[in-house]
């Protein structure tokens, strides 16, 4: 459905995209994950045409989009702020892309109150746009973006703008409707449990390059570097040399997974593998610090060497602030990340 071939775009020496290769397939939805400043609305402005590439090429369906206006393109376009026409109701709203496509009457109504019934509107044709809730204009604005029944639908931010509760529930919902519908999805956002939950696969951009792509289960699973573990919200990283199963580190010898890199690297332990023992049976550390995270508490704890430690473990089992324990670590949540 869309290649991206060394794309480039460059503000003064700056390099906002940097030879960037990318391919979307048909039904797929791909989010594109980063910090600010890594280039993912670059790269969505550019697919959509608001953006010239400096070197590189766009195709859609095969065929190269240099020159051919935003209008032309057969895309639907979704903003965080949603972009609604304040004096116009839902249901013009919604008819917009239809109208400048001149459908028939007939045609935009029946399509309107489809796509209101889709997105958990129905019947809201006639609704002041500035009677809704952000919620809702949210699924306004996406059924405005779907009306023309475009090839491919790019998503900017889209649940930015919205409560956590209310983002949770509706990433399960648009993952489900484009399941329905078929639809082909690029999306950018700097949520990565938005994307993880929306996404067939993963996309993370840095300084205009991708750092690694694949399903969010492999990437959450095998971050490639210490940017996209750190990227993803994992702390327990630290400098290791690796041989024979074993990686030497100052927090002492942690086991790894078979096949993993050899020499010096960099070494990932996600929390949920740092276990809890009794201080002779462990690293010595000290609790500085405990996090209640709903099901389970988050500990930061001070070894006698080397950078705090990460864990989880179960509500009933929380030590308390300023309590020693033991940490040992589980080989299985041990990730070898290459130097650099």
């Amino acid at each position: 459905m869309l290649k991206l071939d060394g794309v480039t775009v460059r503000f003064g020496d700056r390099a906002a995209l940097d030879a960037i290769d990318l391919e979307v397939a048909e039904h797929e939805t791909v989010c594109v994950l980063g910090p600010s400043g890594s280039g993912k609305s670059t790269l969505l402005r550019v697919v959509a045409g608001l953006q010239p590439a400096h070197a590189g090429r766009v195709l859609l369906g095969g065929a190269d989009q240099g020159g051919v206006p935003v209008h032309k393109r057969g895309l639907g376009l979704m903003f965080q702020d949603h972009q609604l026409f304040p004096q116009r109701d839902v249901g013009q709203n919604v008819a917009f892309g239809l109208r400048m496509r001149r459908a028939p009457r007939g045609e935009q109504t029946r399509r309107v109150g489809e796509l209101l019934d889709l997105v958990g509107l129905p019947g809201a044709e006639k609704r002041a746009v500035a009677a809704l809730s952000g919620g809702e204009q949210q699924r306004v604005a996406l059924a405005r973006a779907l009306a023309p029944s475009p090839r491919l639908l790019m998503l900017d931010e889209p649940l930015g703008q919205l409560d956590r509760t209310l983002r949770e529930r509706l990433v399960v919902e648009l993952r489900s409707l484009f399941g329905r519908l078929g639809t082909t999805v690029l999306a950018v956002t700097h949520d990565q449990g938005e994307a993880f939950a929306l996404a067939d696969r993963v996309v993370v951009m840095r300084d205009g390059r991708i750092a690694q792509t694949g399903t969010p289960l492999e990437v959450w699973q095998r971050p490639a570097s210490e940017f996209v573990a750190r990227f993803l919200g994992f702390e327990n990283v630290v400098a290791a040399t690796v041989s024979a199963g074993v990686a030497d580190t100052e927090w002492g010898k942690v086991p790894v997974p078979s096949g993993s890199p050899q020499g010096a690297g960099r070494l990932l332990i996600r929390p949920a593998g740092v276990r809890l023992v009794p201080e002779r049976d462990g690293l010595p550390c000290t609790v500085v610090a405990r996090t209640f995270r709903g099901n389970h508490v988050t500990l930061q704890l001070r070894p006698a060497t080397g950078p705090l430690v990460e864990a989880e473990c179960a509500l009933e089992a929380a030590p308390e602030v300023g309590d020693s324990v033991g940490v040992a670590f589980a080989a299985g949540a041990v990730v070898v990340l290459p130097v650099g």
